[in-house]
């Protein structure tokens, strides 16, 4: 978001006046009114219980302010009562308010229930829920209350605590302002997530041209260089690649780090630095760059990644196995692109036998012994990967512009609305 945005506000010189916001429209200068949150509901219009208890039926709040959504985890649902909640009323998790499990429940989900740790509250007509929403958006992670219980894991927030704080309230003119500030920048973050959900879109559409489909041997988008190039051949990952094990003599006296695998082709961490003594006998290795990596407790889950020059000097354990390319035969940044297909994370399920989770570990033998097709000339291979790559790229960037963006709006709501920790500062 640009300073034009927020050209149009003045610094407060007070930041402890007692309902004075720090960052405020210049045409309004007057105090806030402190009202309750009891003030804001209408505690006459009680919830009624559900007596034919439908699993398909539930509501829950996600965190970090994300808003009222269907339960599909029904097993994690709370409290032996339910009540039906309506379209427009206020819930929240006792358990996570202060992780920002709030929100209004939305028009489709009007008549679902809720146990009664997520509580609902209808709002008078005279209170306006866009403003109280945003209020606590801005501030609930500094709300000046406790949660008690005597569960270390599953201590509650009171709704009679959470009813005693209080709000600054402006004039109504002022929350108008506001809401329409802010539902602007909502409707330029909105855009900002279309364009990344685009260009993900376009990534997954383009994956299923550039691999072919099955029992076929041609992908449906060639580029015009290979036109006339002979069909992919089916191999096994032994032709393609070759294990690079380079043990570490590890130092008791020296640091080290070490490489984590996210599943799902996220890509690579770094994990936190390490002193050999703390290593002990564990079996690590260097890491090599430009080497396809697996991590073989996840590979099911497609953990799998490229490693680069940002991880030279880096260990990684034994359950992350390295594969260089066979000279002219393979392109590492294809072979991972290729197991981030649905083909690619069946193999790679074939390839881990067990059960669930943990126990389904990658047999570096079964590894090596699978089959599928890629171009027999290793410039088509290296023009996918630099395709798809340039993808990720974009959205990287994408990613990376939400990311502040959700930043610098959480900013501009503190400042926009005081609590009463600073009030009181």
């Amino acid at each position: 978001m640009s300073n034009e945005g927020t050209s149009v506000m003045s610094e407060q010189n007070n930041e402890k006046s007692a309902l004075v916001p720090r960052l405020r429209f210049p045409e309004f200068q007057e105090t806030r009114d402190l009202v309750g949150v009891r003030d804001f509901f209408d505690h006459t219009d009680t919830s009624e219980k559900t007596e034919a208890f439908d699993k398909n039926r539930l509501l829950t709040v996600k965190l970090h302010a994300n808003g009222v959504v269907k339960n599909e985890k029904t097993n994690l649902t709370g409290g032996a009562n339910y009540f039906n909640r309506r379209a427009g009323q206020f819930v929240f998790s006792k358990i996570d308010l202060l992780n920002g499990a709030f929100g209004i429940v939305p028009d489709a989900l009007d008549g679902f229930a809720s146990s009664s740790d997520v509580p609902a509250y209808s709002f008078k007509s005279n209170r306006s829920s866009t403003f109280f929403v945003n209020w606590l958006k801005a501030s609930y992670e500094r709300l000046n209350i406790e949660r008690t219980g005597t569960s270390t894991t599953l201590k509650r927030i009171s709704p009679e605590k959470f009813l005693a704080l209080d709000v600054p309230v402006p004039s109504d003119t002022e929350q108008i302002k506001i809401a329409n500030f802010l539902s602007s920048i909502d409707e330029l973050f909105k855009r900002e997530v279309e364009k990344l959900e685009n260009l993900k879109a376009h990534k997954r559409g383009l994956m299923q041209h550039l691999f072919p489909r099955e029992d076929e041997t041609i992908p449906r988008f060639r580029f015009p260089q290979f036109l006339e190039a002979s069909e992919w051949k089916r191999r096994k990952i032994s032709d393609l690649l070759k294990r690079s094990t380079k043990p570490v003599d590890v130092d008791s006296g020296a640091t080290y780090q070490e490489i984590g695998i996210r599943s799902h082709g996220k890509g690579l961490f770094h994990k936190d630095f390490v002193s050999g003594k703390a290593l002990g006998d564990k079996r690590v290795f260097w890491v090599e760059e430009n080497a396809f990596v697996v991590n073989i407790v996840f590979a099911w889950e497609q953990a799998v990644a490229v490693t680069s020059m940002q991880e030279k000097g880096m260990i990684a354990s034994h359950r992350f196995p390295m594969y260089v390319a066979q000279k002219s035969k393979s392109n590492v940044d294809f072979i991972k692109y290729f197991f981030l297909t649905k083909k690619g994370k069946e193999l790679l399920g074939i390839a881990s036998p067990g059960g669930a989770g943990r126990n389904k570990t990658l047999g570096q033998k079964d590894f090596e012994n699978l089959e599928f097709l890629s171009p027999e000339h290793v410039e088509e291979q290296a023009e996918i990967a630099r395709c798809l790559s340039s993808l990720d790229n974009l959205i990287a960037a994408q990613s990376q512009k939400i990311d502040a963006f959700k930043i610098h709006k959480k900013g501009l709501m503190q400042q926009l609305f005081p609590v009463m920790l600073e009030m009181h500062a």
